[in-house]
């Protein structure tokens, strides 16, 4: 049978508590500066990786964030009950979002141009969020809170800052405000929210597998009771989150059960008028077909023919056509 050493001692619910309540730890000034200053850095490392549409820049960024700490500290107050540093570190949860999206917004007001989903594909991963996200969250929040009540494995948790994506969804959220685009930061912090669930979710059920209450109270230690409404309204806000995320799933599958619909028929168009597609997607609720070809202009009225034929007539339609060619400019 696995060992999964659930044999936690008092002292590993200190070295939790340590970790994770700055306020309860006697050199708490110097673990409050550091959290602000790792968010700090991390918002603009993330807000600029978004802006310049870096991968390798965003990652940087989840390395570097903090906010992992209060929330798996949440997880772990609601597991012993305990109010005061519920309340700390939800708060702190609560203000680092709002200086991450404020930082972003700062950012995407001195970048010249909106930084929105259709030209940026940062972007474009975190504004429609999907039940696989949840899913996804849910694991990476189960090794996160495994890798807390484990020392021995607490290598793992660079791995668990890159696979949750806290920061850079709420640089999403500030950038596409200044950007006008209010839903698109919707679908952003929605992610963000559904990653904070998941974690608080699977950390207080990984914490309460390994009976981490059962440790404190053999401790002698007092213990207020935990009530099974704090483990409702956990999974109450879950489900909550799901709701959308699953319409979410259901809405993206329809997209690309159009645009699969869709391709064939464009392409044969475009052949027929000596023209190429050069792009089939499905955004802001309408099919996006862009053309290229030369001159005279294709045909987009026999596009939204065929289109009707194939049983796409309910489909908004915009199509762009480019029209290119090729012209000699001899030098001097």
């Amino acid at each position: 049978m696995i060992d999964l050493g659930r044999d936690v001692t008092i002292t590993d619910v200190d070295r939790m508590e340590d970790r994770l309540y700055i306020t309860a730890n006697p050199d708490s000034a110097r673990k409050w500066s550091a959290f602000w200053v790792l968010l700090v850095l991390a918002s603009i490392i993330a807000s600029a990786g978004v802006v310049a549409d870096s991968t390798a820049t965003v990652i940087g960024a989840m390395i570097v964030a903090p906010l992992m700490t209060p929330i798996l500290g949440t997880a772990l107050a609601l597991v012993l009950a305990d109010r005061t540093h519920l309340l700390h570190n939800v708060g702190l949860v609560l203000a680092g979002a709002l200086v991450v999206v404020a930082i972003g917004y700062l950012i995407g007001v001195v970048h010249a141009n909106d930084v929105l989903a259709a030209t940026n594909s940062q972007v474009a991963g975190r504004v429609s969020p999907k039940l696989i996200d949840l899913t996804a969250a849910l694991a990476t929040g189960v090794v996160g809170a495994f890798a807390l009540v484990r020392s021995d494995v607490s290598d793992t948790l660079p791995g668990v800052a890159i696979a949750i994506s806290l920061v850079p969804p709420l640089a999403v959220v500030g950038l596409t405000l200044e950007s006008d685009a209010p839903g698109e930061a919707l679908g952003a912090l929605l992610l963000f929210s559904t990653n904070v669930a998941a974690i608080i979710a699977t950390g207080t059920a990984v914490l309460l597998f390994f009976r981490v209450r059962h440790a404190v109270a053999e401790s002698g230690r007092s213990l207020a009771e935990f009530s099974k409404r704090t483990l409702a309204v956990v999974v109450g806000a879950v489900i909550l989150i799901a709701v959308p995320l699953g319409w979410g799933t259901l809405v993206a599958a329809y997209e690309q059960q159009v645009v699969t619909k869709a391709q064939p028929v464009a392409e044969q168009w475009a052949q027929e008028q000596g023209w190429i597609v050069v792009r089939v997607a499905y955004q802001q609720g309408s099919l996006v077909v862009q053309a290229i070809g030369s001159p005279p202009e294709a045909d987009a009225d026999a596009l939204r023919a065929d289109l009707d034929a194939a049983g796409l007539g309910s489909v908004d339609t915009q199509v762009t056509l480019v029209i290119g060619g090729t012209k000699e400019l001899p030098g001097s």
